[in-house]
């Protein structure tokens, strides 16, 4: 049993983005037991902290629904280069040389940083899960882990019989961890591979978490491979009969709308788009009629593992290409961020009773976001990591009073030691190719 704790006196922002003023809530057995007006003071005397927020606004915590968390590693190591040679010249020949150390490591660095920013769920997509799983339950974060499969490898066989006996092995292990299966892509998944991942997903009851349509070449060159778009692809092998969190989808078409499920849902990571200029693709276009959500991809892409900035990325994208300054509302994208945590299995990102207690508690009275008329507004266009006072999972506070639970000098020291190493030993070559 968790620690019984009073928030006294906050400001709630809760999924819909309404704010109620001077509400007590209390915390027990990891939920969210209670929520009551703060002149009842009843709970104060059963709960075994109590923690005045009269100056903080407490909401759900932060969902990152699609990240590679292990490449903090390279933070910064593929600048100002186009997608082809980001992928085939920079990370994935590095990623060949990745060591168990490296992926932990960058893990944790990436946990960190999602923490800090008042992230408490997060979908992961990569490889070296043993040593991903390891940091989640270390951390105390919800992971959702997708273990990335290439159809094309030489040894997809032998990965897929791995990562599928590597999920039954830990799927009871913790109510913060979940899986998906991971096919990384259609282009590197062909056909075959890809229903046999599909059926894995089906046995083992499974959603599945992959990359489509990304980029407007994956598209064309899919349509002269198969006549097919991505989605067309992924609907010919079943994928569709699953729930599907689909990474990007950025050059969705119309035509791939018919395939989509009441629990097909989208991860749009448009800090990713615009650095590799990916173009505007149909995501704009076709948004409204989308389940979608905010991931930061990984950050040697994205640089910066923060759902809101993505966020207000997405809507100051949105009003400058529309013309519309009136369009993308702020109270509408916040319920975007917070209906993120649809696409997971864990229950959160609600304000009520009986839900997780995973939550964030905003600290406004900052520089870069006081003073502020609209909490919400300020939140998604001007807070940073500073605004995030506390976070917590389950009951549990991984950031306290402004500071991470987590050693972050160590953990710093273990990253410039990894960083000395992956640099001396250079790149590999690649299984793939983008």
């Amino acid at each position: 049993m968790g620690k019984t704790i009073l928030l006294k006196g906050a400001s709630l922002l809760d999924e819909k983005a309404q704010c109620i003023q001077k509400q007590n809530l209390y915390v027990q057995d990891g939920k969210i037991a209670k929520i009551l007006p703060e002149k009842d003071d009843s709970y104060s005397i059963k709960a075994q902290e109590v923690l005045d927020c009269s100056k903080y606004y407490v909401s759900p915590g932060l969902a990152n629904l699609h990240t590679h968390t292990a490449m903090n590693i390279f933070k910064g190591i593929a600048e100002d280069v186009t997608a082809n040679a980001w992928f085939n010249e920079m990370i994935w020949p590095y990623e060949s040389k990745m060591t168990d150390d490296d992926v932990y490591v960058g893990t944790l660095l990436g946990i960190a940083e999602m923490l800090n920013n008042g992230v408490t769920v997060f979908a992961d997509h990569y490889f070296g899960e043993e040593q991903v799983l390891k940091a989640v339950k270390e951390t105390g974060i919800r992971g959702d882990l997708a273990p990335t499969i290439f159809g094309t490898a030489p040894e997809f066989p032998e990965r897929l019989a791995k990562v599928k006996e590597f999920i039954l092995a830990h799927r009871e292990d913790s109510d913060r961890i979940a899986f998906h299966m991971g096919p990384h892509s259609n282009y590197t998944c062909p056909a075959p591979t890809l229903g046999q991942m599909v059926d894995a997903a089906k046995e083992l009851d499974l959603p599945i978490h992959l990359h489509l349509s990304e980029e407007e070449q994956q598209v064309k060159r899919s349509r002269e491979e198969t006549g097919l778009t991505p989605f067309g692809v992924l609907h010919e092998a079943g994928g569709f009969d699953c729930k599907v969190l689909v990474a990007h989808g950025l050059w969705v078409e119309e035509e791939d709308l018919k395939f989509l499920k009441e629990d097909t849902w989208f991860a749009f990571c448009p800090k990713t788009y615009m650095k590799l200029a990916s173009g505007r693709g149909g995501f704009f276009e076709h948004y409204k009629q989308l389940n979608y959500g905010f991931g930061t991809d990984g950050a040697a892409s994205s640089n910066t593992l923060n759902p809101v900035e993505q966020a207000r990325i997405f809507g100051l994208l949105g009003k400058y290409q529309d013309g519309n300054a009136a369009a993308y509302k702020a109270s509408e994208i916040w319920q975007h961020l917070m209906k993120s945590h649809d696409a997971f299995s864990f229950g959160s990102g609600r304000l009520k009773e009986g839900a997780p207690a995973d939550l964030v508690i905003w600290d406004l009275h900052q520089l870069d976001t006081f003073p502020f008329y609209n909490p919400i507004s300020a939140i998604l266009y001007s807070s940073s990591g500073q605004n995030v006072k506390y976070t917590m999972v389950a009951g549990e506070f991984l950031k306290y009073d402004g500071r991470l639970k987590m050693d972050v000098n160590a953990l710093v020291k273990d990253a410039v030691r990894l960083q000395k190493e992956l640099l001396a030993r250079g790149k590999g070559k690649a299984e793939v190719t983008y």
